[in-house]
């Protein structure tokens, strides 16, 4: 089901892209998603928040900076649907993890924290308010998932079950490992049986992409596309880059590309399953 209303501690609700020109990278991703944005800070307000729309549901937010601010390096982030982001931004410091900023109010639509995993890969915790994340998810133009990018899978599989106690799943694709999270729950009865649920997000070693030792741990964002190829054509066509072609992931039957921004924030497109 693509529209949601809301998520389970634990499972990725929401994902937005800082940028030091909002307004240009809308102009980038309503021509290549679709999408629709709209700034929904106050007007007086120093920095543009600009949410974007699929159908006329949210999908994800494309945010500026102060004036004046040194100018940050475009990247995408991933918000974790919590109960506290105190107690989480606690439970990363307990683990291993930095606290990047600490958990702090955004208006009415909730509390977030700022955090990275002991490598540095950084995502944030959302305590939802009036906002409850993403409203489509899993349909061509939308958010599909996100990828955490490590040089240490053990390591983030015992940091990311400590905080969020997602379950490791790891299988093979091709001749590297991937590895699926699921949120852990349990079933009635006597006594209650642990059962893993639906898959939140997945990871994989750095290895398997061949990135340069300069290329820092990180989670990507992925979206789905009805033609991964055209995607990445368009993509060039508006001053992104490709930075990596498409290729087919072996054995599963998806079509894939890793995409960048003319900023540099990079993401990866996939055909829709089926399509």
């Amino acid at each position: 089901m693509s529209e949601r209303h809301g998520y389970e501690p634990g499972v990725p609700c929401w994902i937005d892209t800082g940028q030091p020109d909002p307004r240009a990278a809308a102009d980038f991703y309503t021509r290549l998603f679709g999408w629709q944005a709209e700034n929904t800070m106050p007007p007086d307000a120093e920095v543009e928040y600009l949410v974007c729309r699929l159908r006329g549901r949210a999908v994800a937010a494309i945010s500026g900076q102060p004036p004046g601010a040194a100018p940050r390096v475009a990247a995408w982030s991933t918000h974790v649907w919590v109960d506290s982001a105190d107690d989480v931004a606690a439970k990363v410091a307990e683990a291993g993890g930095r606290v990047v900023a600490e958990p702090f109010d955004v208006f009415d639509a909730g509390r977030m924290a700022v955090l990275s995993d002991p490598t540095g890969a950084s995502f944030s915790a959302w305590q939802p308010g009036t906002h409850r994340g993403a409203q489509l998810v899993n349909e061509p133009g939308a958010w599909s998932m996100s990828a955490l990018n490590t040089r240490d899978p053990e390591g983030a599989k015992a940091f990311y079950g400590a905080v969020f106690g997602w379950a490791p799943e790891t299988f093979a694709v091709g001749d590297a490992e991937i590895t699926m999270f699921r949120v852990s729950g349990y079933v009635g009865g006597e006594p209650e049986q642990p059962v893993s649920r639906e898959v939140v997000a997945t990871m994989a070693p750095m290895s398997r992409g061949g990135f340069p030792d300069d290329v820092p741990p990180h989670w990507r964002v992925d979206f789905w596309v009805d033609d991964v190829d055209a995607t990445a054509a368009l993509t060039a066509e508006l001053g992104g880059d490709v930075v990596a072609p498409p290729y087919d992931l072996p054995g599963v039957g998806l079509r894939q590309a890793v995409l960048a921004d003319p900023r540099g924030a990079t993401f990866s497109v996939t055909r829709v399953p089926g399509g």
